[in-house]
């Protein structure tokens, strides 16, 4: 009950190459392939990339921007103060 041997590996092989065939697997194989070199990349840049072009900046960093926004406008009279909650 320890280790497979290696006809369990190649059955197993022989198993996934029938059901995906073997052009999706090579492409999941170069997709896979420039994810890690993206990974690489982006591990060696080390973050330096400046805040302005940052796609990954948190929801929750731009709410509170537009809610300070919105804020900073109350002072209007005919301005209706509102609170968005997250879907239940």
């Amino acid at each position: 009950m320890g280790s497979f041997s290696i006809w369990h590996w190649l059955i197993v092989l022989l198993i996934v190459v029938m059901v995906f065939g073997t052009k999706k697997l090579k492409n999941l194989g170069s997709d896979l392939g420039g994810a890690v070199k993206g990974f690489k990349d982006g591990m060696k840049d080390g973050g330096a990339a400046p805040a302005a072009e940052d796609p990954a900046k948190p929801a929750a960093q731009v709410a509170n921007q537009v809610a300070n926004q919105a804020a900073a406008t109350v002072d209007d009279k005919n301005t209706i103060d509102v609170q968005a909650r997250p879907k239940s």
